[in-house]
């Protein structure tokens, strides 16, 4: 098993190939590091950077996209908060909406909290399961030429769709969202009302 330190990925570089050219992607990102890397790409008012609800960006992803179905939505977050959302997996293989792609930045670490290994750095496979509860469109991305071939499936494929991209493991400057709730919500809610984004 490889040690997250050496994986050759950086996570800002991986969100910013998953937000290129997003035209009308809805993002909602995870509590902590995968905020800050969507607003270090750029904020936008599409985006929907959580600064709570550990647990809860899956859900949040899947609401959106069952009451937006023609605006694809990605749901950006870090294995720590997967794994505390497991089931939401679930609900969304039940639900199958095809708009909605989900993404785990896995640097097999707690990053909010110290850096502890979280249970992905001892074998916990998110992909499988994924997988196991009825998504049918799953990965792992560990390099740039997987990524290379994930990115297309993540951006267009009919889903639902869950990849674990495996990230190095660092600490980064934070690039901190409005932390007001109301102006991330009513921001969002009028981009997609105005068809801005």
């Amino acid at each position: 098993m490889a040690d997250s330190d050496t994986y050759p990925l950086d996570r800002r570089d991986v969100a910013q190939a998953l937000l290129e050219g997003r035209d009308g992607l809805v993002v909602v990102a995870g509590l902590g590091a995968c905020a800050w890397d969507i607003t270090a790409v750029g904020d936008h008012d599409l985006n929907f950077p959580l600064w709570g609800a550990m647990g809860g960006a899956a859900s949040i992803g899947l609401g959106i996209a069952l009451a937006q179905p023609d605006r694809r939505v990605l749901v950006l977050t870090g294995d720590g908060e997967m794994l505390m959302g497991l089931g939401s997996l679930a609900t969304i293989a039940l639900q199958k909406p095809e708009n909605l792609a989900v993404v785990v930045l896995d640097n097999e670490r707690y990053g909010e909290t110290g850096m502890q290994q979280t249970h992905t750095a001892f074998g916990v496979d998110l992909p499988a399961a994924a997988a196991a509860v009825g998504i049918l469109v799953t990965g792992t991305v560990r390099d740039q030429g997987e990524l290379d071939t994930a990115l297309p499936v993540i951006r267009e494929t009919p889903g639902p769709v869950f990849y674990s991209i495996k990230v190095k493991a660092e600490e980064l400057a934070f690039v901190l969202p409005s932390n007001d709730g109301v102006v991330l919500k009513e921001r969002m809610r009028k981009a997609m009302l105005g068809g801005t984004g």
